[in-house]
């Protein structure tokens, strides 16, 4: 029964929490080699409220999912910018 009741808690936690995450997009000009994303990746995993962060080379963009209490859009940009790019458009894919 414990185990029952500590796992349906774990399913609701993960559940409520993916939907009260936002998924934010941004392209970024600058990126040309595996190093480039893996810095990129580096940098917003280690921000708090950010969740997953998925860094395309192929397509030269960053898809972001991030907690209601995450990092604002300017604090990206600028996480960008810090870790040497461009970030040239950001889509709200979710809210």
């Amino acid at each position: 029964m414990k185990k029952l009741l500590i796992v349906s808690f774990i399913v609701e936690v993960f559940v409520l929490s993916s939907v009260f995450a936002k998924t934010i997009k941004v392209d970024v000009y600058g990126m040309t080699c595996p190093s480039c994303a893996y810095s990129l990746n580096k940098t917003f995993m280690s921000m708090k409220g950010v969740k997953k962060a998925n860094i395309s080379l192929k397509n030269k963009d960053v898809v972001l999912k991030i907690a209601d209490n995450g990092p604002s859009i300017k604090k990206i940009k600028k996480a960008i910018v810090n870790t040497g790019f461009t970030p040239t458009k950001v889509t709200v894919l979710s809210k």
